[in-house]
């Protein structure tokens, strides 16, 4: 296939100073869990990219000092020579595929508590580390202010002689102490880095110049900017100094990579946030300044980019978890297979990984941070290894995913599910509130299925022991899924919730099936992700009077992972959902809720037409119980059938065991691992 002409505007080259991107599609820099920590799965992820086509590929934050140590977390080091090599890897493979690699410089300052160097954190002014740490950042004097300067220099030299062709002067997020000197919230300072805006930039117009005399010759240097701090007259807005600033340096640095503060609200969810919202922000910006600009707003469709750079808002399509749902997404645009992209459902299971300080994972994408470790390429896959025949049950995410890679492996497979409707879990979840671009993990994988002649999907198709033996298939995989328990067994109540007599209990598929008590819902979340406050915020549209109570003192607090707490937390009080943290459902009867305090153990009772228990998921195991009596000679259990868990989860479940289906497989440790070498003698 060709590619469309439409779409020709994309893949026209660039400059970046004296360098020049090859096509339009740029990786911005953005953290993955792997870093310096992982670094031959962090530079073997972004070599992949390179290979799908994005022209430039960057970084995440790369520390450039050990006064600003961001441990835990594993992002970029380069303090010294020593941790060139791990950054020259990557950019040897970004470079193999004529790509440009970009380094994120960054001191993070009140950001980094210095956990593991245990230097005193430095700020524009006295304060408490961002973290909770029980710890101040001092201020920083003059001569701390010219160490600063020094530091990135040197670093902008190393990153250099690593081969890196772009190097930033961060200044977006709040996560830089560029950043802090240029908010008016951050910076009390009275001398001439504080006051007016000419005088918080001072640092960043310093930092700029420095690292364009140290390394403009050969690399190309961008900024970095959040335009908008969405604190109202507290911060920078986009309408003021956020635009002043930009007018102020517009030609200075050699490109503008700009975004909204905080990373949550630049990183927001689908489920909070359109596609494309910070457009509203940044498309100022290119009637400023005739440099390259780039940006970002989980854009996937070619349309939407094309539209972009016509109507001069940017220069460059950005992204982040777009090129990790789908690395070789400029590649298919490329080549004229627009139905083949991967698409982003912006659910942020790839930032859990970062926040969790592990590789980092996709639903979309099940090879994310297994491309090293596995060797699991986003696009290619072993032939079979036999003419043989797989029977999958279950249509899942799990299922559909395992149907669509063994396909692609040239197996004939059948995929039965007794629903009327693909996509298991997700049937019911794509229809709750904000969930809608969710459903794009079953929409790919059946139309991938629908273009393979050697694959078959059997809606309405039950499945019992007899049939599945009678069937016949070489190979038997089950992924029946898993159901919401109504007892209410979890984690805070491992042996249940007592019930009485005339207590009407509803399970979220309760909920998505329609159910509405005639009264007061009690919504008891014990699960902590994102289904408690959606089963809250459903019923309260539909008018229903609900409590929500929850053992962890605060609203679904898993979502501090996926950057979304503090949002489902605040709709939930502005529906006027009554919320009680920290408090145990230790009863049930017929009209009302027992809770307990989980700290004192204090109870009260509240009004309850019905209660909804988030609680755990079972897994749907009768066939698995059947099947396993009668010793197949090839049966698998994949997805929340083996284990519930996240839909990411699920979808990686199904692609291994496609991977491994026929393969001799290490069952030791089945993947590679990057183990420490011990050091030779003091500060070595």
């Amino acid at each position: 296939m060709t590619r469309d002409p439409r779409y020709d505007i994309l893949f026209e080259p660039v400059k970046i100073g004296p360098v020049t991107a090859r096509n339009r599609f740029y990786q911005v820099p953005h953290c993955n869990g792997m870093g310096r920590t992982f670094p031959s799965s962090m530079a073997e992820m972004r070599r992949v990219k390179a290979e799908g086509g994005w022209a430039v590929i960057c970084t995440e934050e790369v520390e450039i000092h050990h006064t600003s140590d961001h441990s835990p977390w594993a992002g970029g080091r380069l303090w010294d020579e020593r941790d060139m090599p791990v950054l020259a890897k990557m950019c040897d493979g970004i470079h193999e595929f004529g790509s440009l690699a970009g380094a994120e410089l960054n001191y993070a300052g009140l950001m980094a508590a210095n956990r593991y160097t245990r230097e005193v954190p430095m700020a524009p002014s006295h304060i408490p580390v961002a973290s909770h740490d029980p710890l101040q950042a001092r201020a920083m004097d003059k001569e701390d202010i010219r160490n600063l300067r020094r530091w990135h220099r040197q670093a902008a030299l190393r990153a250099k002689s690593v081969g890196f062709d772009i190097v930033y002067v961060y200044a977006g997020h709040q996560l830089s102490t560029i950043s802090h000197f240029l908010s008016p919230y951050r910076n009390r300072r009275s001398d001439e880095y504080g006051g007016s805006l000419e005088n918080r930039a001072r640092l960043l117009r310093e930092v700029l110049a420095d690292t364009k005399d140290a390394v403009g010759d050969t690399c190309g240097v961008a900024i970095r900017l959040a335009v908008d701090e969405l604190m109202g007259p507290e911060g920078m807005t986009s309408d003021g100094e956020g635009r002043d600033l930009i007018e102020m340096l517009a030609e200075e640095p050699d490109l503008w990579d700009v975004n909204i503060s905080s990373w949550e609200n630049d990183s927001a969810t689908s489920r909070f946030k359109a596609s494309g919202f910070q457009e509203d922000y940044i498309g100022f910006v290119k009637s400023v300044t005739s440099k390259p600009v780039v940006g970002v707003g989980r854009y996937t469709s070619p349309d939407a980019m094309v539209s972009l750079i016509r109507n001069g808002v940017l220069d460059f399509i950005g992204a982040a978890r777009p090129s990790i749902a789908d690395p070789f997404l400029p590649r298919k645009i490329e080549e004229g297979r627009i139905e083949d992209i991967r698409e982003c459902i912006g659910c942020n299971i790839c930032v859990s990984g970062d926040n969790m300080f592990v590789p980092m994972r996709c639903t979309q994408n099940p090879t994310m941070g297994e491309e090293w470790r596995r060797g699991w390429h986003p696009e290619r896959i072993a032939p079979k290894t036999a003419d043989e025949t797989v029977l999958i049950v279950g249509a899942g995410p799990a299922g559909l995913e395992c149907a669509r890679a063994l396909g692609q492996r040239g197996y004939e497979v059948t995929l039965a599910d007794k629903g009327d409707e693909a996509g298991g879990r997700l049937v019911g979840e794509r229809r709750l509130p904000g969930l809608a671009e969710w459903g794009r993990v079953v929409d790919y994988r059946t139309w991938q299925i629908s273009q393979m002649p050697n694959v078959n999907l059997y809606l309405e198709s039950p499945m019992s022991v007899q049939t599945v033996q009678e069937f016949g298939a070489d190979h038997v995989v089950l992924a029946a899924g898993a159901r919401w328990s109504a007892d209410g067994i979890g984690r805070q109540n491992p042996r249940g919730v007592p019930i009485g007599d005339g207590a009407t209990i509803l399970t979220p598929e309760d909920v998505m099936a329609g159910t509405r008590p005639d009264g007061p819902v009690v919504v008891f979340d014990d699960d902590h992700f994102y289904m408690g406050g959606l089963m809250a915020e459903a019923l309260r549209k539909d008018g229903c009077e609900v409590v929500f109570v929850t053992p962890s003192p605060e609203v679904s607090s898993w979502t501090h992972n996926t950057l979304e707490q503090h949002i489902v937390q605040a709709r939930l009080i502005e529906m006027g959902v009554e919320i009680a943290v920290a408090h145990n459902l230790t009863a049930l009867r017929a009209g009302q809720a027992e809770l307990a305090c989980i700290y004192t153990d204090r109870t009260r009772v509240v009004d309850c037409a019905a209660a909804v228990m988030v609680t755990m998921r079972a897994p749907v195991d009768d066939l698995w119980d059947g099947l396993h009596a009668a010793s197949l000679p090839s049966l698998r259990r994949i997805g929340d059938a083996l284990g519930p868990g996240t839909i990411a989860a699920a979808v990686h479940s199904g692609h291994r065991c496609a991977r491994e289906l026929g393969e001799d497989i290490d069952d030791t440790v089945p993947f590679r691992r990057e183990l420490p070498a011990l050091a030779d003698g003091f500060g070595t």
